[in-house]
């Protein structure tokens, strides 16, 4: 019998799901709206009825199927509690018991767990990617925001609250950029994909740019992916965005490595398709700020998860992790 997980990715406007075999491979997949209209039972049931039917196809496709866990990755995703706390980015208020509501849908179901987003990559990276025989490593995920996992002797680091690894929340400057969380000079506020936006107005401004590939784009429409586009083509303000992400990058996985003197930093996230863009100057930075002890030791590596499919295997990863 095909042992299978399902994966669940909550974000802010879709739902993904999929139904995930333990060598990572997604059967059959599928996404629904995630709601703006508040409802967390109404949400609860389109997504156990898709659920069901996502497992219903992968029987089609092989009947002889068991589904031994949902994994679960959102925003504020607390694993010990298996609620989703105050999300900014969802329509939910308050605490949401995610996992107890949708175990109700489940009961034939071994395992339903639940992480945020971030700690969900670092597991999928752990069973089925680049850290499958690492022990001690941290997953940085660069979008919207900069998450984090960290993983410890084999093990997530939840912390005493299920809130541990916020390492996008490190303050890198000081009473600079705010932060989407609304603190100042955050790595997230530098590093993230919006991030990389303010970096490139800022320096279409201080050299009054006209002549750069970015300098018609409207800061609504510019994203991380022109960005990419004009340093290609040679663009030396796109240049410059990327080398000095990748310096605030490096700064910041300095301080990681410092805490947790891991074996590996995985960049998983848009920016990464960048390459060398991206990862020279971060790793540059990092040896700069690095104690002497941890000097050319650590290695920086591109996330092994395939892109289309890595919310979901990550997410589905977190099932194969609960049962052990």
């Amino acid at each position: 019998m095909k042992k299978v997980s399902v994966g669940v990715d909550i974000g802010g406007t879709n739902t993904a799901i999929g139904v995930v075999d333990e060598l990572g491979h997604v059967l059959t997949k599928d996404s629904i709206s995630t709601p703006d209209h508040g409802d967390i039972n109404r949400y609860i049931n389109d997504l156990a009825g898709a659920i069901r039917k996502l497992i219903d196809n992968a029987k089609l496709i092989n009947e002889d199927i068991e589904v031994l866990g949902i994994g679960i990755g959102a925003p504020n995703g607390n694993y010990y509690n298996g609620t989703i706390e105050y999300a900014p980015n969802l329509s939910f208020n308050g605490v949401v018991p995610l996992v107890d509501l949708l175990k109700k849908h489940f009961e034939d179901i071994e395992a339903v767990a639940l992480t945020n987003d971030a700690n969900a990559a670092a597991i999928g990276e752990m069973i089925y990617g680049g850290a499958k025989e690492m022990k001690n490593f941290v997953m940085y995920t660069l979008g919207t925001g900069v998450g984090s996992g960290v993983v410890v002797n084999g093990d997530l680091v939840y912390g005493a609250d299920g809130f541990a690894g916020e390492c996008g929340h490190t303050t890198l400057i000081p009473g600079g950029r705010l932060c989407g969380c609304g603190a100042l000079g955050h790595l997230e506020a530098y590093c993230s994909a919006p991030g990389m936006k303010r970096t490139a107005f800022e320096l279409l401004a201080k050299y009054n740019a006209g002549d750069s590939l970015l300098a018609d784009k409207s800061f609504k429409d510019l994203n991380s992916k022109m960005i990419y586009d004009a340093a290609k083509q040679g663009d030396k303000v796109a240049l410059e965005v990327f080398e000095l992400t990748g310096q605030y990058l490096g700064q910041g996985i300095a301080d990681t490595v410092h805490h947790l003197s891991p074996e590996a930093i995985f960049l998983f996230g848009g920016p990464t398709a960048a390459g060398d863009l991206i990862f020279e100057p971060t790793i540059k930075s990092m040896e700069n700020h690095l104690l002497p002890i941890f000097k050319n030791k650590i290695k920086v590596l591109k996330s092994e998860l395939d892109a289309g499919d890595a919310a979901i295997v990550g997410a589905s990863a977190l099932a194969w992790k609960e049962l052990g």
